[in-house]
């Protein structure tokens, strides 16, 4: 196998197709909106109360893990679509399972921004 040399060009283009998968997704899903608006309030609330590094660190693995999952998901919905136009009982477990993974990422961001916040909260 020959080694691929770095080219700035195509780096370029890859990073632009990453942005223009992330926008489709933005526009067509609306749950993802809903995690971005939600992104924007929790790191504004992370500013407010001047987080420490270590609790950053939590809220931002936590939301990387929902919008990571979110993507893939629409990924695998928008992929079967194509497989399978028609109803297919098989190609709807796939889906469920895929929307399962975020609403269990989703808890789990939950669940952190609940540990970090609500003690600065109460106090």
């Amino acid at each position: 196998m020959k080694k691929q040399k770095f080219k700035l060009e195509s780096s370029m283009k890859s990073f632009r197709y990453a942005v223009n998968g992330f926008v489709i997704a933005l526009k067509g899903e609306f749950n993802l909106r809903i995690h971005a608006v939600a992104t924007l309030f929790v790191l504004t609330a992370g500013i407010y109360f001047d987080l420490p590094l270590v609790e950053w660190i939590l809220l931002c693995l936590a939301i990387a893990l929902v919008i990571i999952s979110e993507l893939v998901n629409t990924a695998i919905e928008y992929l079967c679509d194509v497989v399978s136009p028609q109803k297919n009982p098989q190609i709807g477990k796939v889906k469920d399972v895929a929307a399962a993974a975020v609403l269990f990422a989703s808890l789990i961001a939950l669940t952190v921004g609940l540990l970090v916040f609500l003690p600065k909260i109460s106090s």
